[in-house]
């Protein structure tokens, strides 16, 4: 599974974790958070923005 994050604050979206409080339950693939999803933590950036996340 991969993983992206927000350049501002570095929030990482796993897919493995998904985001639940957001509602995007574990497993969650990235090509289901819509487009227009801001990131949950500093509401800065879209989905658009984020980066693919290489642990």
């Amino acid at each position: 599974m991969s993983a992206y994050r927000c350049p501002v604050c570095e929030f990482v979206y796993d897919e493995s974790a998904g985001v639940p409080r957001e509602g995007f339950p574990a497993g969650t693939p990235w090509d289901a958070v819509p487009e227009d999803w801001p990131c949950p933590d500093c509401g800065v950036r879209e989905k658009s923005d984020f980066e693919e996340y290489i642990r």
